[in-house]
């Protein structure tokens, strides 16, 4: 199969060859992008500030393969009740025409958004007591019931994995005032120095596993999903040129499910211990992000930025050791 990246940001690159050298030479690595380049995958993209659009993306076997995701900018993977995973998929520079299947919201998702500013957050349901708590987030709240038009169900999958959103449709019935890309911490540049071989990594959660392999052939990190290949609805493998392993402190929120389970939070704020995948390396590192509006900073031991390769970025929530 493909690699499964974006027809779209091959013809945006083929455009910037006529961007004069200079211009190039002012925007390669070591920041978090550049005049022309989005801030959160570090290549040349027609519009680096474009809305940000968040969409919860379920992530158990009978969800599987999802749609859409081969095309975000940046995907987390999150502990859920009963040590499953699910997924916040973040979009700005490039859109697909569907994403899913989209499932809730969970209390954590605010705090981890807060440092992309105020973007819109796409999901179906949550649980009662947490709606209150997400009407007050700053976060502007794209349910099917404030963008009908945007949903639709397929119904030759089960429900309740089988709803599917259309970004741009989601978009366009948000309100004024959906934050742009900018900053979040991410750096880009040259690989850093040092770091050790490392042709594959696995994250294992209480009733989940996420896998990447390296593969030179492709120059990214393939994923799998509790042992099986991760793949699009499309056939293409998921994958990405950097894989950040962030661990956090998973910790029981206020908040539960119908079947009695305690819905975990995952602490984004603060600082620790992550591992940076890139070209078939591992890089340990230190992540710290401060406060919730803040970005999160990923350095080396001696405190030098850990830059990322170009492109998508997958980032694991995994629990501390």
């Amino acid at each position: 199969m493909g690699s499964g990246r974006r027809p779209g940001r091959v013809a945006r690159a083929l455009a910037s060859l006529a961007v004069p050298a200079v211009v190039l030479a002012g925007c390669q690595g070591g920041d978090g992008g550049g005049a022309d380049r989005s801030p959160f995958t570090g290549e040349r993209v027609a519009d680096p500030s474009a809305p940000v659009l968040a969409v919860k993306v379920d992530n158990v076997p009978a969800a599987r393969p999802p749609t859409g995701l081969e095309r975000a900018d940046i995907v987390y993977v999150e502990q859920v009740e009963a040590g499953l995973t699910r997924l916040v998929a973040v979009y700005s520079s490039d859109l697909p025409p569907s994403v899913g299947p989209v499932r809730s919201a969970r209390e954590s998702d605010l705090e981890l958004l807060r440092q992309f500013g105020e973007p819109a957050l796409a999901y179906s349901g949550a649980q009662s007591k947490l709606v209150p708590v997400l009407e007050d987030s700053p976060v502007h709240l794209l349910p099917p019931g404030e963008a009908p038009e945007a949903y639709s169900r397929d119904r030759e999958r089960p429900a309740p994995h089988n709803m599917y959103l259309d970004p741009g449709a989601a978009l366009e019935a948000a309100p004024d005032g959906v934050g742009g890309a900018g900053d979040i911490g991410f750096r880009f540049g040259a690989a850093p120095k040092g770091g050790r071989p490392d042709t594959g990594e696995t994250v294992r959660f209480p009733n989940a596993a996420v896998s990447f392999t390296w593969s030179g052939g492709e120059d990214r990190w393939l994923v799998s999903m509790d042992g099986r290949a991760a793949t699009t609805s499309g056939g293409d493998r998921l994958g990405a040129p950097t894989v950040v392993v962030q661990r956090v402190t998973i910790r029981d929120s206020r908040f539960g499910d119908r079947g009695g389970n305690i819905t975990p939070y995952s602490e984004t704020t603060g600082s620790g211990e992550a591992t940076v995948l890139r070209g078939g390396r591992a890089y340990e590192a230190r992540w710290s992000r401060p406060a919730a509006e803040d970005g999160t900073e990923f350095t080396t031991p001696q405190g030098d930025p850990v830059d990322f390769a170009e492109g998508p970025v997958w980032v694991v929530l995994a629990p501390a050791r």
